[in-house]
Formats: structure tokens, sequence, C-alpha cells
């Protein structure tokens, strides 16, 4: 995500987004426990990735379909916005589309759940600007070795 605004203030794109989790949490509360929970979430992912400008739309679901097919265990579910794959209730890998904070690429994001450390320095995000068979074996070694 980008840096907060000169004058310390957050974005309006970090204020949106701070906006999108806490509705994000409250759809989680009235989901829990119901069995439909995961289609609903599912369902969530696919809404934001149809609703991304172009390229990031393509490139979210090219994405969406390695993660899934890398790790069908992951839980597909919105964060901050963003097309999420959660292990254990917890933000593995996230999308960000380059729309959403007005960057120039894409990324491709871990959270510190990921296991990809690598010793004292490791890379969890990438930046995203084309899609090719390199790139889906890329994400797919990534995400496999981030679930552990």
């Amino acid at each position: 995500m980008t840096a907060t605004t000169d004058s310390g203030a957050f974005t309006a794109e970090e204020k949106a987004a701070m906006k999108e989790a806490a509705a994000e949490a409250r759809k989680a509360k009235a989901r829990a426990g119901k069995a439909d929970k995961a289609a609903a979430d599912a369902a969530d992912v696919a809404e934001k990735i149809a609703a991304m400008p172009e390229p990031d739309r393509s490139l979210a679901q090219h994405v969406h379909d390695t993660v899934m097919a890398a790790d069908p265990s992951l839980a597909p579910r919105t964060w901050y916005g963003m097309p999420a794959y959660a292990k254990d209730g917890k933000t593995l890998v996230f999308f960000q589309d380059a729309a959403k904070f007005k960057a120039r690429y894409a990324t491709l994001g871990f959270q510190d759940v990921a296991t990809l450390d690598d010793g004292a320095m490791w890379p969890t995000s990438f930046a995203l600007t084309e899609w090719n068979d390199t790139v889906a074996q890329t994400i797919t070694d990534l995400v496999r070795k981030a679930v552990g």
C-alpha cells in the first residue's frame, strides 16, 4: 500500500481500503458458522476481480486460478478490498491491482504467515506487469513454499 500524504493524512485510497476492511469484518461476523460462508467469500473475490479495469482484471484472474491450483485448501476471501487467500483463517497471499492505489504495476504480496523465509532477508512482494508461463510457475512455487 502507498504511504500517507505529505501532511501525514491517509490518502483517499487508503481510507477506502480501511472502509472495505471494516465491511469485510462485518460480513465475516455475519457469515461465521454458516454453511455457505466459503462460497460467499469466493463470490466476493470473483466480484472484486470482475470490477477491476484491464489489464488488472486479467492478471487477477490468472493469479486466482494459479493460487487455487497450487493449493486448493486456501480459502479465497477479500482483504482490504483485494482478492486474498487464507490459510487457517489468516491471509497468506493477496493481489493488489495497480488501480487500487494508483500504482504503475499490480502487486502479488505475502503476509508474515507465509513461510518464504530465506536467510536474514527475503522478498514478500512482487511487481506483476504481464502473464506468461514463467510467471505462473513462479507464483505456483511461491504459494507452495508459503503454505509450508
